[in-house]
């Protein structure tokens, strides 16, 4: 695991596709904060930090989806993309900070002032690294 940031985004997309119910990951500083946010902008319908049975800590996400049909549902996120890299950090300035898809999308970035929206990011006039985009 050399990227756990990539590997919790990619985990969910794969979650996400496959019509599951929740994911878990295991459990760090930034990546319950990432899930925060999604929880907060409506991308996710909860989220929890617990402890799994060899006393490591988890983080679940609960997916939430709208019913298209009796058979078919479609996840609240199209899309999610990690846009700072390992091997490619990208920084942001706060007047960089652009819309994601129009503003049907966000942006998370990671300040000074810790992890936020881009949207906040913007507002504060912070910049930072780019972690990813999400719509």
């Amino acid at each position: 695991m050399l990227d756990p940031i990539a590997e919790m985004l990619t985990r969910i997309r794969n979650a996400q596709s496959a019509g599951h119910e929740k994911v878990s990951i295991r459990a760090s500083k930034i990546k319950y904060t990432i899930a925060q946010i999604l929880e907060r902008e409506g991308f996710v319908s909860r989220v929890e930090k617990e402890s799994s049975e060899d006393g490591r800590d988890m983080v679940s996400i609960w997916f939430k989806y709208t019913q298209v049909s009796p058979t078919k549902k479609v996840p609240a996120i199209s899309e999610i993309t990690r846009v700072s890299k390992q091997g490619c950090r990208i920084y942001v300035k706060h007047h960089d900070v652009r819309k994601v898809k129009n503003g049907y999308g966000i942006s998370i970035i990671s300040t000074s002032k810790g992890i936020m929206t881009g949207r906040d990011a913007y507002r504060q006039g912070l910049g930072g690294e780019y972690i990813c985009k999400v719509w």
